[in-house]
């Protein structure tokens, strides 16, 4: 959830932009955040753990291989 807080004003408000001075960004992303808590939405967590867990070990699968060779 940390990750995805912090990738949506990286997308929706400053990866376009050029910052001169650090209180220019810091200044986006209050206005950002205060945007966003405006009209905040719950996340919904959507997968089932039983699917979470079968990537978890086809990934652990796929690394042991890899790190065999």
């Amino acid at each position: 959830m940390v990750e995805r807080f912090l990738r949506d004003p990286s997308q929706n408000a400053i990866e376009l932009c050029v910052f001169p001075i650090g209180p220019a960004l810091i200044n986006t992303i209050q206005n950002y955040i205060e945007n966003h808590n405006r009209d905040p939405k719950p996340f919904i967590w959507t997968a089932h753990a039983s699917d979470i867990l079968a990537k978890v070990v086809k990934a652990r699968a796929r690394l042991n291989k890899l790190q065999s060779v």
